[in-house]
């Protein structure tokens, strides 16, 4: 499938994020949303090279469409990679924004565009190796004083990249202060190929917000899809028909927080399962009265009946209070 041909099915995507943009996640986003962008969490090629068998790779036969992401900063590798994934994937994203330290460290993610010849080596080769789309995600530049996101991109459309999703942040800024939108338009202005806006879009009013500022193709939505897996399927509704669908209840995001622990469970298997959700709950419970209270209780529970018992506690008590 070509790029603008996803692309005439919708404008949203998910943005990927390690260790949260997993099969469960995208499979509950995916129910709600049948035309959005999947994204995979980052997935290292040094790691694949080694271990094929990962449940990074996951996917039903209904997430299409769906970006597989890549990291690494060896082109052979990612190559390689690339090729794997492929029969997997409608796009591969090679990631060259992540500003984690432990990944910038080993010349992965965002320090890719201290080294844009590099970057140009990955893309082309990812590029010769495989027959569907390649896209790269990005970031502003690595520092406030080193901002070639313009250079970068056209740089990157040159290489063979069909398609970039760009960050509105430095590395040094991670996710501190706000997202620079009209940046975005910056490099909109200046290649031609489809250009996704990521940062702060967190509800349907910052989407269409992020949209008119950047002039971009199109939205990468992350944190806020955390504890709120309708809203991509609303911002997409927003911007197909112009009506605002409700937003979940506090009471209908705890019976979805139930089922991504018992999909998780099902997936990696009761213990790795009760660990893995920990870091899903603030986002669910978030605008409970008392929520910082109740978070710390749930990230230490080990026992499932337990989780299920104070996960409905706090549903009851949300139901009080609205009525």
């Amino acid at each position: 499938m070509e790029i603008k041909e996803i692309l005439k099915q919708t404008r949203v995507s998910l943005a990927p994020m390690a260790g949260i943009t997993d099969y469960v996640l995208r499979t509950l986003i995916r129910e709600q949303s049948k035309t959005c962008i999947l994204t995979t969490e980052m997935i290292s090629s040094e790691a694949l090279h080694n271990v094929k068998e990962t449940d990074m790779t996951k996917r039903d036969d209904n997430h299409s469409p769906i970006i597989y992401q890549l990291s690494g900063h060896k082109p052979n590798l990612m190559a390689e990679g690339a090729k794997y994934l492929e029969s997997m994937a409608d796009v591969i994203d090679i990631n060259m924004g992540c500003p984690v330290n432990k990944v910038v460290k080993g010349q992965d993610g965002c320090a890719l565009m201290r080294n844009p010849s590099l970057a140009y080596d990955i893309v082309q080769a990812v590029k010769e190796s495989v027959k569907i789309p390649v896209s790269v995600k990005f970031r502003l530049g690595y520092t406030q004083q080193e901002m070639n996101f313009v250079s970068f991109g056209q740089y990157m459309q040159d290489a063979g990249a069909e398609f970039i999703t760009i960050h509105g942040r430095t590395r040094n800024q991670m996710y501190s202060g706000k997202a620079d939108w009209k940046k975005i338009k910056e490099l909109k202005e200046n290649v031609d190929i489809p250009v996704f806006a990521n940062g702060d879009v967190v509800s349907i009013e910052s989407a269409v917000q992020c949209l008119e500022e950047s002039k971009a193709d199109g939205i990468a939505i992350g944190r806020g899809a955390l504890g709120d897996v309708t809203l991509i399927a609303r911002i997409e509704h927003y911007l197909n028909t112009g009506e605002k669908l409700q937003p979940p209840t506090l009471s209908e995001k705890i019976d979805t927080m139930k089922k991504h622990l018992d999909m998780e469970i099902a997936l990696r298997g009761e213990k790795v399962g009760l660990k893995f959700v920990r870091k899903f709950y603030p986002f669910y419970i978030a605008g409970v009265p008392n929520a910082a209270k109740y978070r710390s209780k749930l990230v230490v529970m080990e026992d499932y009946n337990e989780i299920v018992e104070a996960l409905n506690y706090i549903k009851d008590e949300t139901k009080m209070l609205v009525s």
